[in-house]
């Protein structure tokens, strides 16, 4: 398997390959990221880990706080992931090709990346400026009747979005609108379904598409039914994540 050692992200949300993820980074150590990133040139991808956080926080504090008010901020681009980050994060992440980095004049950053390949967290290293992790790709397998498994998640996704949009509104998508490969219906519909982090990274760790699907299937036919009893949702843009402070 191909192994690398990439920048790393934890956010408390699950990036999918083929999703896009808009990022407000503000954190001095994400800031120094960015700026390593900008180096690359603007031939080659920018690539960075986005991994969801398991225990910690996503933005470090920045004063006193509980349990103990007198007690410092934590230091360090670790800071609230404990003294063994990899413990902190989920164990499979997926790589982000920051298509889009632009610097603001407070030297945030404005950043807008695509999911790529799912990739498993060997190691983390925080002697750095930023996280950075040993990761190893994950092929992704087709698995059995992904396609037949797929055509069935697409029908019961649309029934899902009609019951999300709610019956005064307009239909999310139509049939045109929509993927027919196996694979990306599995991550697309992953990212666009309203689930919490644990389900979202269940789906991310699936063994292979047909597995994510099947799971997918069961997941919207409940869903769905438990939408039908509650008042009209907001849509969901299927391709792209709520902007993520850092």
């Amino acid at each position: 398997m191909t192994t690398a050692r990439l920048p790393l992200f934890p956010l408390n949300s699950v990036l999918f390959p083929g999703l896009v993820l808009p990022l407000n980074v503000f954190e001095e150590r994400y800031r120094a990221m960015m700026r390593e990133l900008l180096k690359t040139d603007d031939s080659e991808p920018r690539l960075f880990a986005v991994v969801a956080i398991r225990d910690g926080r996503e933005v470090a504090a920045t004063g006193p706080g509980l349990p103990d008010p007198a007690a410092l901020p934590e230091p360090g681009p670790a800071a609230g992931f404990g003294d063994d980050p990899l413990r902190a994060f989920h164990p499979v992440g997926c790589v982000a090709d920051a298509a889009t980095v632009r610097e603001r004049a407070d030297g945030s950053f404005e950043v807008l990346a695509t999911g790529t390949t799912r990739v498993r967290l060997l190691s983390v290293d925080a002697g750095g400026p930023f996280l950075t992790a040993e990761v190893e790709e994950i092929p992704e397998e087709t698995g059995e009747d992904a396609g037949a498994l797929a055509e069935g998640v697409l029908r019961a996704f649309r029934s899902y979005q009609k019951r999300l949009a709610g019956a005064r509104e307009r239909t999310l998508t139509t049939g045109a609108d929509l993927p027919d490969d196996p694979s990306v219906v599995s991550y697309l519909v992953a990212a666009a379904a309203v689930l919490d982090v644990p389900v979202k990274q269940r789906l991310l760790e699936a063994p292979d598409t047909a597995a994510r699907l099947r799971e997918e299937l069961g997941l919207l036919r409940s869903e769905t039914a438990v939408i039908r009893h509650l008042p009209s949702l907001p849509a969901v843009n299927l391709t792209q994540e709520p902007t993520n402070p850092n």
